[in-house]
């Protein structure tokens, strides 16, 4: 039945508006990364401007910014990839296991993600000082691990509820192994789940302060926690905080680009399935 023409005008012009204001906070940053300090504190806000890279220039320029990149890199990379290899194995035995309580734990995994980071700051930092991972890259790593498991496991316990047991047994009678059925048979048909995981694992550990501010000194500063050096006695230097906020922002942007489809389709098809 073909929608009435007010109706379908009315649903694209909110579209329109949603997708502005989601775009909007990204305007605001790059334009201000791209003004002077005295163009930024402007009465009236002048919109016409000539812009300028000085402050893109004097970031690139910090002494220790290839060190800070190399730190956000690490920490997000391989806290990624553990906390995928680990949801994917939790994630199966959850699915394919039958023990009491099991829908219970798969159900209520998620509500582990919901405690606030800044809650966790200051417990953290007393256990980890205690194991002595303060300070320390794979203390991060560790940390996100924790933090990201919970939804990952949630969410690849839906794609693993979508295949067919009946794949795994076929692949058993050819002969494979069950970790060559885990490998070559689940994994593959789990792409979406995983690029969706991947993706929200990786941001979490890219752009995360709180945390990186407390167990983190001068080598182990990640990128966003860099970018409060600009915040000093004298003020803040936004422009160089907009130009630092606008090149953090740049991986993940990229990567959510080139694994749209796949994040699209793993949170559409990986719903949690009794």
């Amino acid at each position: 039945m073909k929608r009435p023409l007010p109706l379908v005008i009315g649903h694209y012009t909110m579209l329109i508006v949603l997708a502005l204001l989601c775009v909007l906070p990204i305007v605001v940053i790059f334009a201000t990364s791209l003004r002077q300090q005295v163009q930024i504190f402007a009465e009236p806000l002048n919109f016409i401007f000539m812009p300028t890279l000085e402050n893109y220039r004097a970031v690139l320029e910090e002494d220790r910014l290839d060190r800070y990149l190399w730190n956000s890199l690490f920490v997000g990379v391989v806290s990624t990839l553990i906390t995928l290899v680990l949801g994917c194995m939790a994630a199966y035995g959850l699915a394919r296991f039958r023990f009491p309580g099991r829908h219970t734990v798969a159900y209520t995994t998620l509500l582990l993600r919901t405690v606030p980071l800044a809650v966790l700051a200051i417990p953290v930092f007393m256990i980890w000082n205690e194991w002595q991972l303060v300070n320390s890259l794979w203390g991060l790593v560790l940390l996100y691990v924790a933090v990201n498991l919970p939804f990952t496991i949630w969410l690849l316990y839906g794609f693993v509820l979508q295949v067919p047991v009946e794949l795994e047994e076929a692949a058993a009678i050819d002969g494979c192994g069950p970790i060559r059925v885990f490998t070559k048979v689940l994994l593959p048909l789990m792409a979406p789940g995983l690029a969706a995981a991947s993706i929200f694992t990786f941001r979490i550990a890219w752009n995360e302060f709180i945390l990186a501010l407390v167990l983190t000194d001068r080598t182990t500063r990640t990128l966003p926690v860099a970018a409060s050096l600009f915040i000093t006695d004298l003020g803040v230097d936004w422009g160089k905080v907009m130009a630092m906020a606008s090149l953090i922002a740049i991986p993940p942007l990229i990567f959510t680009f080139i694994a749209a489809r796949q994040i699209i389709s793993g949170l559409t098809a990986g719903a949690v399935k009794g």
